[in-house]
């Protein structure tokens, strides 16, 4: 099943065993949790004694439970390194950290055996070595090892990346004590934490970290005095030439970004309080002109959008934004008159920088943004260059009502919970402003984005696409040099085409006009992932927030990500983060409750977070169905009935799905609860549906997939397993990692319900490995999936499939 919206990007989706590799196999990068062990000092003993201490270390290694567990599931491999041992992990960042607890507490048995350990989640490969024998490498052992190299006798180091995963459970945060930054071999620079818990580790700062921060003081100290002497003289020479009052006053103390800026939600103070769309408006197209001028970094209008109507303490916000400079403002609009105040604070002091009052007609008003933008530019002395001064001086449109028309279009498309409708609304705004005015190139612009938003995300139609890629390029023939129509025409080459360096290009002149648009890096990061560049992905959407740092949509493609790549830590720390932003957001409930399914096997979450959500905050179904599955997760057929009764939808919406009648769920329940003729019933009651979307979008590959499992579940083998493979044909992995390996795992599924044994089981062992394989929403395959959901039933019995869940 689908939720509106899952996870798609953009606001848009270990080794085993000591089998010699084949010479030409292509090598494939996994994460691995890797453990370092070493013995301190062994190079000093007899040979003898070495032969002894390694002999002890291993009886000790192989004697935990973590590591009798991880070998007994296949999840293990261990490899001697001359004075030690490195265990590389295939199930979580936490079996590494247990397993040199349990060997750090064995210890006390062994004194004369001194140990140090380093651990670290990274990508490791197999490779051959001299010998024609398999081994592993990678950069996920090399941090292992350096980390490891900071330590001494009774040292558990951690890298900050595991570190990070562990504090997603409170029982391991207490016992993490960061030690910072430290240069290690060939000068990389490692950022380390040290464990140690009551009765295991060294709590001692290690003598190669104490060492290094010593001599870094001393040398900041030095360079400090150097710093402040030559300011003085500086200062001296400066006022003797040149004595005023500066706009700001910056604290030498303040990390805040002095080039920064955050433009709040302005006020509305007008007599009508729908005029509030247009206090939005305005304040929005301040933002998107300042967004235009590269030196200023500016946050995004999602990531503000938080401090509507609350009490704002400026120093709080600008400490939560990292900016130090705070725009607010009101408008009050009467008639065919609008009033705009503004005013530019310092947060770090409440020092009044600058402000000003406008008050003028509708149409006079009009441009009123970009006059702004310029003013407040200078106040915070920007540098602008030519073309970026001729750009936020042009005004949009002469049109006063379509202006207005776009104002109202822009807010409603941007919450983390946007459904059909909204972008339905939107594209009808914003095609009456362009009919009102043909030149009003962001409006087409925005429109082009739009039609091709609800063509990626609901509904696969060529209308919509020829719609979407028709307003685009009318943007930018009106108007070349618009970033809004790069990004249109992008994400048309993006999501209609899956032409991905096209749409690189597009993104990257967009990001040349418009560097503070945090939507072009949400771009950039989603095809990476697509293009199974998992890391870097990752590692964009993180550094996105930075402009865009309370932006709920950047969060839930972190949380994507990471639930793509199995970090269920990491995952359920953005799960929790996204729920922080956006407290209101169905969909930040519900992946909630999925991640710690898919994590840890158990629905309570799930069941506590669909329970926290009102009737009224279900407009799409989207809450039924959860409520549904996570009754269908615990085998509780009768109460999974029980639910779908209650309810008063006919048909849920999915993502690139279009809609699936409720007779489906209710022919899955049936059929779980062993009624096949209730089941029939409603799946041929359901089928029409299915088949239909087919037609309308014959070349969208969730449809065949869907239409695939039905046929699956409907004992139609040939049917079922020709739609499967259709789905893989149309999205395959190597074009799209993310939605190619979820084509892949509804295609074992419909192999598995069919009794296709032979061609399940080789396909599940591999996607339980493969990157993207995981939608918590969807059908994966993760251990978790195979072991609860009642669908994989009929391999429940086969020791390679009880193999595999092992």
């Amino acid at each position: 099943m689908k939720t509106p919206r899952a996870f798609d990007a953009g606001a848009e989706r270990s080794v085993k065993g000591a089998v010699c590799p084949e010479p030409n196999r292509e090598r494939r990068l996994e994460i691995g949790h890797v453990l370092f062990v070493d013995i301190v000092a062994y190079s000093q003993l007899l040979l003898n004694e070495q032969t002894a201490v390694l002999d002890e270390l291993n009886q000790i290694v192989r004697a935990t439970e973590q590591y009798r567990r991880a070998q007994a599931a296949d999840a293990l491999l261990r490899l001697p390194t001359g004075d030690g041992v490195a265990l590389i992990f295939r199930s979580s960042p936490e079996a590494p950290a247990e397993c040199a607890l349990e060997i750090a507490r064995t210890l006390s048995h062994h004194p004369k055996l001194q140990l140090r350990m380093g651990i670290h989640s990274g990508p490791v490969h197999e490779v051959t070595d001299v010998n024609e024998r398999a081994n592993i490498a990678g950069a996920g052992i090399n941090i292992a090892q350096r980390v490891m190299d900071c330590g001494d006798a009774g040292h558990i180091l951690l890298s900050k990346h595991v570190a990070e995963d562990l504090e997603s459970d409170e029982r391991w945060r207490a016992h993490l004590h960061d030690l910072g930054k430290v240069t290690v071999k060939h000068g990389v620079s490692v950022h380390v934490v040290n464990l140690c818990t009551d009765d295991a580790g060294n709590l001692a700062v290690p003598h190669r970290i104490d060492r290094e921060h010593r001599t870094t003081s001393r040398k900041r100290a030095r360079n400090r005095n150097l710093v402040i002497a030559a300011f003085v003289l500086g200062a001296v020479i400066l006022a003797a030439i040149f004595l005023r009052p500066r706009p700001k006053a910056p604290s030498a103390s303040s990390p805040l970004d002095e080039k920064g800026i955050a433009v709040l939600p302005f006020e509305n103070f007008s007599d009508d309080r729908q005029d509030a769309f247009f206090a939005d408006g305005i304040q929005d197209d301040v933002l998107t002109n300042l967004a235009r001028i590269k030196d200023l970094r500016v946050i995004s209008r999602t990531s503000v959008a938080r401090y509507r109507k609350r009490a704002r303490n400026l120093r709080e916000i600008g400490t939560a934004l990292g900016v130090a400079n705070i725009l607010e403002g009101s408008v009050r609009r009467e008639g065919d008159r609008v009033a705009v105040n503004v005013q530019l604070i310092d947060a770090r002091n409440d020092h009044h920088l600058w402000a000003n009052h406008y008050d003028r007609t509708l149409a006079d008003s009009l441009g009123i943004e970009g006059e702004l933008a310029r003013e407040i530019a200078d106040a915070l002395q920007a540098t602008l260059t030519p073309e970026e001064k001729s750009r936020i001086q042009r005004k949009p449109t002469q049109n006063a009502d379509a202006w207005v028309l776009y104002l109202r279009a822009v807010p409603i498309e941007e919450g983390p919970d946007t459904l059909l409708q909204d972008f339905q609304r939107a594209e009808g705004l914003y095609s009456e402003a362009v009919k009102l005015d043909p030149d009003f190139a962001l409006a087409h612009a925005r429109l082009g984005s739009t039609c091709a938003q609800i063509f990626h995300f609901y509904e696969p139609l060529d209308s919509w696409k020829t719609k979407a890629r028709t307003e685009a390029e009318i943007a930018l023939r009106l108007q070349p040099n618009l970033g809004e129509g790069q990004v249109a025409l992008g994400q048309c080459f993006y999501w209609l085409d899956g032409d991905y360096e096209r749409a690189l290009a597009e993104f990257s002149t967009a990001q040349q006009l418009i560097p503070n648009d945090a939507t072009v890096g949400l771009m950039v990061a989603a095809i990476r992932r697509r293009q199974a560049h998992w890391q870097e992905s990752l590692d964009a959407f993180e550094r996105i927030q930075k402009v865009d740092p309370q932006n709920p949509n950047i969060v839930r493609n972190i949380l994507f990500t990471n639930t793509a790549m199995r970090r269920w830590p990491a995952a359920a720390v953005a799960a929790a983060r996204l729920r922080a932003l956006a407290p209101d957001s169905v969909v930040a409930k519900i992946q909630s409750g999925y991640v710690d399914f898919l994590w840890k096997g158990e629905t309570t979450t799930l069941k506590n977070m669909v329970a926290q959500i009102p009737p009224a905050g279900d407009p799409d179904g989207t809450t039924t169905t959860s409520g549904w599955e996570a009754a269908m997760l615990d085998r509780d057929f009768a109460r999974a009935a029980e639910v779908l009764a209650q309810s008063s939808f006919t048909e849920i919406y999915y993502l690139s799905g279009g809609s699936q009648p409720k007779t489906y769920l209710a022919g899955l329940t049936a059929l779980a609860r062993g009624n096949p003729s209730e089941a029939e019933k409603n799946f041929a009651a359901a089928a029409p549906a299915f088949e239909k979307a087919v037609q309308e979008a014959p070349d969208a590959a969730d449809r065949h997939a869907n239409l695939g499992l039905l046929y699956a579940f409907m004992g139609k083998r040939d049917d079922a397993i020709r739609e499967g493979r259709r789905a893989v044909e149309l999205k395959p992995e190597s074009k799209d990692a993310n939605d190619g390996a979820i084509m892949n795992c509804y295609l074992a599924l419909i192999y598995a319900r069919v009794e296709e044994k032979e061609l399940a089981l080789p396909l599940i062992e591999r996607l339980l490995k493969t990157p993207g394989a995981v939608d918590s929403v969807d059908y994966s395959i993760t251990i978790n999936d195979l072991r609860f959901r009642w669908e994989w039933d009929p391999l429940r019995k086969d020791p390679r499939f009880q193999k595999l869940i092992r």
